[in-house]
């Protein structure tokens, strides 16, 4: 719920000017009658609704009979974005345009167009003037239209299709001999919700099973729902399947879906939450902390350790690495970023954290970042497509 009131607050404050801009360029800038621009305002007032139903009705009516209010309201979020950047790229081209297509002896005849009533609908094109700014107009409104078309759609069916698997070697100097080679499959970012289904959940759960890991790693935000909404999405999860065991740790978005309602059930999955905990599994230790928003407690998980053995934390946020680097921790896996999701968003995240996607270190700690399985929001991945990552480890 506080989720939606959050998202429900971003529509009124910000995207309320956002579609006003839209409402100018596509469609006061590109029309002349009444019954156009009519038509072309309905429209734009039926997309910010559809933004709203999005949130409220899978809520409402449940997530199957919300789906395609759903997928029209993310997927038009997806659509305002894109067409913002490139409408405001294309802001000093279309007035140098427009001025060029001014003539000289129509400029005071051309002043006064906005004062002047709308042409009838079926008027003809003035082709000097005024009319070719027109043409200027929905020339670029085509053309924006167009290309943020083509990349929601190319981002729609990089979301929805099957992950890609990742596979990296990470040389830990710690890590005994006999462990060499040892494969963790780490996935995060799952986000079951309105738009996923019980058929995602099987696609990442038989896409890690391939991978035939030693240990299965889910490094947070699994839901964005409840429990008594997701049962039946979360339920492929109890297939999942390793030589040691499937181990959980907390994302952002489970504290808004009923963070202990989920570590129960996670439990009932087959999975081994870890809250602020570690265990040793086969000569090195692995640990877990809490979401950097769930009470993370460092020195409950970190210390006190034999400082010999190889360390592998799992920790939502890339940014606890800072954290995690005072107890000398060897390796940190991690997800949230979404690797952007929708670029250029992966330039906005690494203002936030200091890896966004694969490998990376911070303050001696190596950190590996997965782009996650799923999405958040609308279900359209542009530059960041959903993976999960075999990490071999090797001694060294």
């Amino acid at each position: 719920m506080l989720q939606g009131l959050i998202f429900l607050s971003l529509l009124l404050i910000v995207l309320g000017p956002v579609h006003w801009y839209l409402w100018r360029r596509l469609v006061k800038d590109t029309t002349r009658s009444r019954a156009g621009r009519r038509a072309g305002t309905i429209a734009i007032y039926a997309l910010v609704a559809s933004l709203f139903a999005a949130v409220i009705v899978p809520r409402v009516v449940g997530e199957g009979t919300g789906f395609f209010v759903a997928l029209v309201g993310y997927i038009w979020l997806a659509m305002l974005f894109y067409l913002l950047v490139i409408l405001l790229v294309l802001e000093v081209p279309r007035l140098i345009a427009s001025r060029l297509a001014r003539p000289a002896t129509v400029a005071h005849a051309a002043s006064l167009v906005d004062e002047a009533p709308a042409a009838p609908q079926d008027a003809p094109l003035d082709v000097t003037g005024v009319g070719r700014r027109l043409v200027i107009a929905r020339g670029i409104a085509i053309g924006a239209g167009l290309v943020a078309a083509g990349v929601v759609g190319s981002g729609v069916r990089s979301a929805l299709g099957p992950p890609q698997l990742k596979r990296i070697q990470i040389p830990l100097t710690k890590l005994p001999r006999n462990l060499d080679g040892y494969r963790i499959a780490v996935v995060s970012d799952i986000h079951l919700g309105p738009l996923t289904g019980v058929e995602h959940t099987r696609r990442i759960v038989d896409a890690i099973n391939g991978m035939d890991a030693d240990l299965v790693a889910v490094v947070g935000d699994l839901v964005d729902g409840t429990v008594a909404e997701l049962r039946d999405e979360a339920e492929p999860m109890r297939g999942l399947r390793s030589r040691d065991g499937s181990y959980f740790v907390t994302g952002n978005h489970e504290y808004y879906s009923g963070v202990e309602q989920w570590i129960e059930h996670v439990r009932e999955l087959g999975m081994r939450p870890l809250q602020n905990e570690r265990l040793e599994i086969r000569g090195f230790d692995l640990a877990g902390v809490n979401d950097a928003g769930g009470a993370p407690d460092y020195a409950k998980a970190l210390k006190d350790r034999d400082p010999a053995k190889a360390i592998v934390l799992l920790a939502h946020q890339p940014v606890q690495a800072h954290e995690a680097a005072k107890y000398k921790v060897d390796l940190q896996l991690s997800g949230h970023t979404h690797g952007g999701q929708m670029a250029p968003f992966n330039f906005i995240v690494k203002l936030q954290q200091p890896i966004v996607s694969g490998l990376g270190e911070v303050d001696g700690t190596k950190v590996y970042v997965t782009n996650g399985a799923g999405f958040w929001g609308p279900p359209v991945r542009v530059g960041a497509p959903p993976d999960i990552t075999l990490v071999e480890l090797r001694a060294s």
